[in-house]
């Protein structure tokens, strides 16, 4: 079975950090996309990030870039989340998924599994 283990979140006060980790089994990890979409309250569910099999990667939300980075490691079969300079409009529930192939998409139809999710709170 194909399963994503979300880790990482947690409360914390604006301008900390946080690294997310998804740990990935079932499947050729290596051999797919995979992106961290995140969910606030009242809100569609929206792309963050993403990293293709080669390693390139693309930011979806142009508020992230420069204080997230999107990383994998295919010998722990994980993808991480590494965010910085946290603000409160970051608050939500952070999943991963894995991609139908290689690449990175915004459309979360695209994604075959998903992680639980991780709450993130950023908060004073």
């Amino acid at each position: 079975d194909v399963q994503l283990q979300a880790s990482g979140g947690g409360l914390v006060q604006p301008g900390g950090s946080l690294r997310l980790s998804c740990a990935a089994s079932g499947f050729t990890f290596d051999d797919r996309g995979l992106g961290w979409f995140r969910q606030a309250p009242g809100k569609e569910r929206e792309g963050v990030a993403c990293i293709r099999r080669s390693g390139s990667t693309t930011y979806f939300a142009d508020s992230v870039k420069g204080r997230f980075t999107i990383s994998r490691d295919n010998a722990k079969s994980t993808v991480y989340l590494q965010m910085n300079s946290l603000k409160p409009e970051d608050t939500a529930v952070y999943y991963c998924a894995t991609a139908s192939d290689r690449m990175c998409y915004s459309n979360t139809r695209r994604y075959d599994y998903w992680g639980q999710g991780t709450l993130v709170t950023v908060s004073s």
